[in-house]
């Protein structure tokens, strides 16, 4: 067993921030945050992610739709598809999951 200090809590002072908690060979986890009205700069991943919205409201933007995230809303992004966070209107933190773990599966 590990505990994750600090997972979820919001990490970001003007710009996007991220923070990695736990890494093994099959998944990973961090912190990912946006201060109100902040660009999110991330491209697709090659990894699967699960977002599990901590604190803050967003919306995030897929080629598929759009979903408003709030505290307590867990979404699903598979890899390799485009997506971003927009319409920060609150300080917003995602605790972020990777399956396997974030970067294994290299650039494609």
């Amino acid at each position: 067993m590990q505990i994750l200090s600090g997972a979820g809590g919001h990490t970001a002072a003007g710009e996007a921030h991220w923070t990695e908690h736990f890494r093994s060979a099959d998944l990973s986890c961090g912190t990912y945050s946006l201060p109100r009205g902040a660009a999110d700069p991330q491209q697709p991943h090659t990894e699967d992610e699960i977002y599990v919205c901590t604190t803050g409201r967003a919306t995030l933007l897929t080629p598929a739709g759009s979903a408003e995230l709030s505290p307590g809303t867990v979404a699903f992004v598979p890899a390799g598809e485009e997506h971003r966070f927009a319409g920060v209107t609150e300080d917003f933190t995602v605790l972020v999951v990777f399956g396997p773990a974030e970067g294994s599966r290299g650039a494609g």
